[in-house]
């Protein structure tokens, strides 16, 4: 995908919510990233559609986005560098829509 870093993280944060809106919908929950900007994206003018679109979503849910410094996020880190962890997860079928639709891919490094 060809999206800026800053879309990426916020895509990020929107296909987590779409998997888990099940329990998260009407509920408060924090959102921690590593990428600083995230945690400004609601008093941002300057937005494109497709960040327009994702924040009309982001609103439906009760959550405030928190800064959490790379580097010390060590579980994240671990998790993301465990290669065969991915093969046990299950995705939906509309998941799997929706990132065709966006044209987003996923690849196991490791």
């Amino acid at each position: 995908v060809n999206y800026p870093t800053h879309d990426l993280e916020l895509a990020a944060v929107v296909f987590a919510l779409k998997i888990w809106r099940h329990y998260l919908y009407g509920e408060s929950c924090e959102i921690f990233t590593d990428h600083k900007s995230l945690k400004y994206i609601f008093t941002q003018r300057d937005l494109n559609m497709r960040q327009r679109r994702w924040l009309e979503l982001l609103k439906d849910y009760d959550t405030n986005i928190q800064y959490h410094l790379g580097k010390a996020n060590v579980v994240a880190d671990a998790l993301s560098r465990k290669s065969g962890m991915i093969t046990g997860i299950k995705v939906e079928e509309e998941i799997i829509h929706d990132m065709e639709r966006l044209d987003i891919k996923l690849y196991v490094r490791g």
